[in-house]
This record gives structure tokens, sequence and C-alpha cells, in this order.
């Protein structure tokens, strides 16, 4: 198998997965409904309905529908980015690393673009897919599903602390999901592993 067919392939299942995860979760869990894995390792459903942090643009529906085009511009940048690259014959690691990323983004698009459109939602109780009312949201509109929370460390802070003594806190907070951790590990394997590469190319250009 060649190395075009390869990356199809990794990117195939990687967005399979990363979809097959998000409905499961959507279809077996209410939001804010929690499975402790291990006391470090949770599947927590919320959905993310702006950017990171739950930020948003002016009144949210602007902000959605912004993002929602941003990322496919990004995407497309992305598709080409990595052509170019497999046709410079980049190493064999920057095209998967590039192909990871371009899946996380993919993945969490697939949400926004369609999940609105597919699934009702609720406080109160699980979603539906293809409900017969409809969708919750528009085209472009819908919510990222995410789930990965690993409160890693989890206590009270000292009493004697002046401003946070006696408070409760948790070490590393953020819910995510798999689409989220390709990119993120797509950017590690670059920074950690590729730094030469796009040293050099940067030295060849001037």
């Amino acid at each position: 198998m060649n190395l075009r067919n390869k990356l199809i392939l990794f990117a195939g299942a990687l967005l399979i997965i990363d979809q097959a995860v998000k409905i499961w979760i959507k279809t077996h869990l209410m939001l804010g409904e929690e499975i402790v894995v291990f006391d470090w390792f949770r599947l927590l459903f919320v959905e993310n309905n702006g950017m990171a942090f739950g930020m948003e643009f002016s009144d949210g529906k602007f902000g959605k529908l912004f993002l929602s085009l941003f990322r496919i511009v990004a995407v497309g940048g992305i598709g080409w980015y990595i052509t170019r690259l497999f046709k410079n014959h980049a190493p064999t690691g920057v095209l998967f690393a590039f192909t990871m990323i371009g899946c996380g983004a993919v993945g969490n698009i697939i949400d926004s673009l369609f999940y609105g459109l597919i699934f009702d939602s609720s406080f109160y109780q699980v979603a539906t897919l293809f409900p017969e009312e409809g969708g919750y949201a528009p085209f472009l509109q819908g919510r990222v599903v995410d789930m990965l929370y690993f409160p890693l460390i989890e206590g009270h802070f000292p009493s004697w602390l002046p401003i946070w003594g006696g408070e409760h806190f948790i070490f590393f907070r953020p819910v995510f999901n798999l689409a989220d951790s390709y990119i993120t590990i797509g950017v590690l394997m670059l920074l950690l592993f590729y730094r030469k590469f796009f040293s050099e190319k940067q030295e060849e250009q001037h």
C-alpha cells in the first residue's frame, strides 16, 4: 500500500472513531451526565457552544456561524498544505501529524455542520438521532460534543492560604473530545520531532 492510501485510511479511521464516540455519548448520556471509568478519567457529556472555554462572538449565533466558516476555511488550508508536503516528499511523520490536525478540525466541523440538524437536545433526556420534529439548530449552528475529562488531582487548598484557603480545586479541568486530541497530538509531534525539518525549509527559502 502506498503512502497516499495509508494517509487516506488513517484519516478515515480517525474520523470514524471520533464520530462513533460522539454519537454514542450523544445517544446514551444526558447533558451533564458522567461515567466514572477511573477516579482520574471520566466520561462527562458537555457541549461546546462556541470557541474554547465557551467563548462566543457577538450574540452567539453570529459568532457560531463565523467560527464554523472559519474552521471550514482552515481545513481547506490544511488540506492544501498536506498536498504540498506530499508532493515535496516531506517526512512520513510530518504528513501523519498534519493529517491528525486536519482530522481533528474536520471532526469538530462535522458537529457544527450537522449535529443541530440530526439531533434533538435537552438537559433532561438522552438525545434522539433523526428526531421526527427535527433537530435543535440549523445548518452550521450545531454544538461540538465533548466527553473526555481527566481530573488528575482533586482536593482543597490549605486553609492557611489568604485567598483560596479551604476552597475546592481540580487540576486539569477542561473537557474535550478525540478530535481535540488529534490536533494536540499532531502539534506535539511537529514540535518535538520535526522542528529541524521546518527550520531547514525556512533556510532554503532564504
